[in-house]
């Protein structure tokens, strides 16, 4: 039994919404590269001219227009090779998310993505049309359907309708956002198509970071048994090179008739792009297969990327961390600095009357481990001023809320000062935690450009830090960052748990009602005290107005608060 060889390339690769010069050219040099490494086909990410997601810049025309002619550009590029893109496609008054094909310097033929997400973070719907056809493309002698990101998670989608139709391989391109354990959801979805429909599956993802979303790359292959047989590093740029052996059983063969179960996808056809050339000569590529990152390690692979392109790719080079020796500020810290570098990273210590010397300590040595500039500005003048200020006003009251949050919006007001004297990023430091809960001033220390942390749980701030303290440079974080209790340190004696219950307590039941939508009385039924979760929802329920203030941060959840859960601000609905 005779057996053809053929040679895929995924290219990997971190591309920015709008830079359709930049992005051609990084494409373009990538063809160069896998034309080197003698690849059949480069396949490269969803809307990779464009950039992902583009949202409403799909909206102007000049924009769909230019992404076309860059289009022109990579096709004009793809001699000797063929080339698997994604771009925006438009028809009149329809655009499309669509994937172009090209062989020898021609376009080859178009692919237009079937199943367009509108749940979660995914809103295409509003922005494309649906496709209508599903090609199968014949390059180099080898029956090659091209698909787009969700269509293939669908059993009875377009992968069943071309495998159906002859094809032998499956390249399927993609913007999949990360989120905590996706990658296990995809390879095991990956490893279902391709047993199911007995082709190879071939599947390129993009990486970087997108204002909230995170794209962790992970480009894999699966052979027709459904085992993994190649796999790319997440977080990194790589090139993915895998050589698939094809027996003439699984030859082309003539268009089948579709199941009743894919009779709402699009119709099948054959494209002929080139016949097939022996490869006797080409030596074979080693196997690639990337060690899988715990959790621990993934997430805080997806902070340091998306901190450092959302900082570069709005066009900052230095950051400001408020640094109040707790572990929240240690957290952002460390990443920031694993992101840009110590030489980019600016600590700001605004100490106050309630500042224990224990935190202003841990501040100073944990600026000393990271190798980073620590600038000192007391809030003590300022704050005594503000209550001299409103004391006819305060006259008789009682020490409360409104005078821990004037310090809090002292420091916010300071360091967004320095932002603007200086030009840099401030980096806020709220947990997930806080933010679900109010446990945070606005215009105070919700203030800033981005929030590194802003879905992570308390509890996963605490494994972060000791995940980070393990690496190969030694403790950074100073170890009692992470032992003494948390607090914020805006009256005596305060500690967190004196207005919410302990962390260990509030995370399962946040994640219950904000991550996946399970009523009170079925959160009470999971073993949580009912006058607990009463006080959580509430504290929730009333501070949706203040995470609409907040900056955006790095999605790293199932369910993040910003593009994923939409709540009114005006509700008077009560669950409890």
């Amino acid at each position: 039994m005779s057996v053809r060889k053929f040679r895929i390339a995924m290219a990997q690769l971190n591309l920015a919404v709008g830079d359709l010069t930049g992005n051609t050219q990084k494409i373009i040099d990538h063809i160069d590269k896998a034309r080197g490494l003698k690849a059949d086909l480069v396949a490269f990410p969803e809307l990779a001219i464009p950039g992902y997601p583009p949202e409403d810049l799909i909206f102007r025309s000049q924009f769909v227009r230019q992404n076309r002619e860059s289009l022109d550009e990579v096709v004009a590029a793809s001699d000797g090779i063929c080339v698997v893109v994604g771009f925006i496609d438009s028809g009149g008054d329809d655009n499309y998310n669509a994937a172009a094909v090209s062989a020898d310097g021609q376009l080859a033929g178009v692919y237009h993505k079937i199943f367009l997400p509108t749940y979660g973070v995914f809103d295409e719907d509003r922005y494309f049309r649906t496709g209508a056809a599903c090609p199968v493309f014949v390059v180099n002698g080898v029956a090659v359907g091209v698909n787009v990101c969700e269509d293939i998670w669908y059993a009875d989608g377009p992968t069943s309708v071309q495998s159906a139709a002859g094809a032998e391989v499956i390249v399927n391109i993609n913007g999949s956002p990360y989120h905590a354990g996706k990658r296990t959801e995809r390879e095991n979805m990956l490893s279902d198509r391709a047993s199911e429909n007995g082709v190879f599956v071939t599947y390129v993802n993009l990486v970087g970071g997108q204002d909230e979303l995170v794209f962790d790359g992970g480009s894999m292959a699966f052979d027709p048994a459904g085992d993994l047989i190649a796999s790319a590093d997440q977080f990194e740029e790589q090139m993915l090179v895998v050589d698939l052996e094809l027996t003439d059983a699984s030859a082309p063969r003539p268009i089948a008739r579709r199941s009743d179960a894919a009779s709402h996808v699009g119709q099948p056809r054959t494209v002929n792009v080139s016949g097939y050339t022996s490869v006797s000569g080409k030596p074979p590529v080693p196997r690639q297969l990337a060690q899988p990152l715990d959790e621990e390690a993934e997430v805080y692979g997806a902070l340091v990327l998306g901190t450092r392109d959302y900082v570069r790719k709005c066009g900052f080079e230095r950051v400001l961390v408020a640094l109040s020796g707790g572990i929240d500020s240690s957290l952002v810290a460390a990443i920031a600095v694993d992101a840009l570098g110590s030489d980019n990273v600016v600590g700001v210590a605004m100490p106050s009357r309630y500042s224990s010397d224990g935190s202003v300590s841990d501040a100073v040595a944990l600026a000393n481990n990271l190798g980073i500039e620590l600038w000192t500005a007391p809030i003590e003048a300022a704050f005594q001023a503000y209550l001299d200020t409103l004391s006819p006003q305060f006259e008789g009251t009682e020490w409360g809320v409104a005078e821990e949050n004037i310090q809090s919006r002292i420091r916010g007001n300071l360091i967004m000062a320095l932002s603007n004297k200086f030009g840099s990023m401030v980096l806020t430091t709220g947990n997930k935690s806080e933010m679900a809960t109010g446990y945070a001033t606005i215009y105070g220390d919700m203030s800033g450009g981005f929030a590194v942390i802003k879905d992570v749980p308390k509890v996963l701030c605490y494994r972060l830090a000791e995940h980070r303290n393990r690496q190969g440079d030694g403790e950074v974080i100073p170890p009692s960052v992470i032992e003494k209790p948390p607090s914020a340190e805006l009256r005596p004696d305060q500690f967190d748990e004196d207005s919410l219950p302990a962390y260990e307590i509030l995370d399962p039941i946040l994640k219950a009602y904000v991550e996946d939508d399970v009523g009170f009385d079925d959160i009470v039924g999971m073993g949580f005290d009912a006058d607990t979760v009463k006080q959580v929802v509430a504290l929730v329920d009333r501070s949706e107005y203040k995470r609409r203030q907040a900056a955006p941060g790095i999605k790293i959840t199932p369910r993040n608060f910003g593009r994923d859960r939409r709540m009114p601000i005006a509700n008077r609905f009560r669950p409890y």
